[in-house]
């Protein structure tokens, strides 16, 4: 097997999708699986929706259209806002979009109008992430003008919270959410099919019982994927959290100084790393790096070995503690955070292989 690759246990995510969907669905939220940290992976996808997700969302377009290429038989909801640049393609590709500008609105409505489709849109509402939405004060200007679009359906409003801001989803600003597709309701006498209240950080509120029970749709990545929520970052009871699984060989292994020797300047990636003075020890260069993934987020299944760090090619370790169990050429296997999955899943040098194409 050529190296470095990722391994991924299609059973580990579904299992990881029913545990979340059936959590959701006791509170009567629906659950999108989002693929976007996998690049719309069809398997995966295709894993996420036999454990129970309505639908699937991605914010590229390029990863949904693999995913329709690949014939997943689902709904698809683009996760980004559209560029007013891709209108039709939006269109064509997706049966829904999330928005927060009028101007791309109105270019949605001239494509579904040119193709004879509605599009679906849920309006994203800002509640103090400071990523995407419309500020609350300007809702019902938004929703005054947007209402009357052709080919456009207001499918509900939403809000994203802990992914750019860190602002944790609680009762208060998901009461403000429901509040807020109350009065759109009342003043304009439609139905809001969802209120998209939370995404993998605010399981610990509807675990809780606290979530108002008008929250009726999630958007879940993270915690089936890698089995985590997205507050405090510990384990969700009863998932796995290594359905994904770095490989990466040792290409050189030798005992070294543990501190730089000479005069030292900041590195290639303009840090002045801080070492731990441990006289000599054994040293292993592995064929990954920067380049393919976060150092930071990746933790050795050994834990005997320890991550001193990388460059853009290599991932160097301490391996002392294994020094008569190591060799050139064997294989070290680390779990991924978010960060570092993302980067692995993007990088065209990581192999990625299901666990049924391992034995074929």
């Amino acid at each position: 097997m050529k190296t470095p690759y990722l391994t991924i246990d299609l059973d580990k995510i579904e299992h990881n999708a029913r545990v979340i969907v059936g959590l959701c669905h006791e509170h009567g939220i629906a659950v999108t699986g989002v693929t976007k940290v996998t690049c719309g992976h069809p398997e995966v996808a295709s894993a996420m929706l036999c454990g129970g997700v309505t639908s699937i969302t991605d914010s590229r377009l390029e990863n949904i259209q693999r995913l329709k290429s690949a014939g997943i038989n689902s709904p698809f909801i683009l996760l980004r806002v559209p560029p007013l640049s891709a209108v039709d393609e939006v269109v064509a590709l997706t049966d829904c979009s999330l928005n927060s500008e009028l101007d791309v609105l109105e270019g949605l409505s001239a494509a579904a109008t040119r193709s004879g489709k509605v599009h679906d849109v849920i309006l994203m509402v800002d509640f103090g992430d400071l990523r995407e939405g419309i500020w609350p004060d300007d809702v019902m200007m938004f929703v005054r003008e947007a209402i009357n679009l052709a080919g456009i359906r207001i499918k509900g409003i939403g809000t994203n919270l802990a992914c750019f801001g860190g602002v944790v989803p609680s009762e208060d600003n998901m009461n403000q959410l429901v509040a807020l597709a109350k009065a759109i309701e009342h003043r304009f006498g439609i139905t809001l099919e969802w209120i998209s209240g939370i995404n993998s950080s605010g399981l610990e509120l509807v675990s809780a019982g606290k979530m108002p029970q008008c929250i009726n749709h999630a958007r879940i990545g993270e915690a089936i994927l890698l089995g985590r929520e997205t507050i405090h970052r510990k384990p969700w009871p009863d998932t796995f959290q290594d359905a994904f699984i770095l490989h990466a060989e040792i290409l050189e292994l030798k005992k070294k100084p543990s501190l730089p020797v000479g005069e030292r300047s900041k590195d290639a990636f303009g840090l002045l790393t801080e070492f731990e003075d441990k006289g000599l020890i054994l040293r292993a260069l592995l064929n990954v790096g920067r380049e393919d993934i976060d150092v930071d987020g990746i933790t050795p299944l050994d834990s005997r070995i320890s991550v001193l760090g990388g460059s853009s090619g290599y991932l160097v370790l301490d391996a002392t503690a294994m020094e008569d169990n190591i060799a050139v050429g064997d294989e070290l296997t680390f779990t991924l955070n978010y960060s570092a999955l993302l980067a692995a899943m993007t990088s065209e040098y990581v192999s990625k292989y299901t666990l049924s194409d391992r034995v074929q």
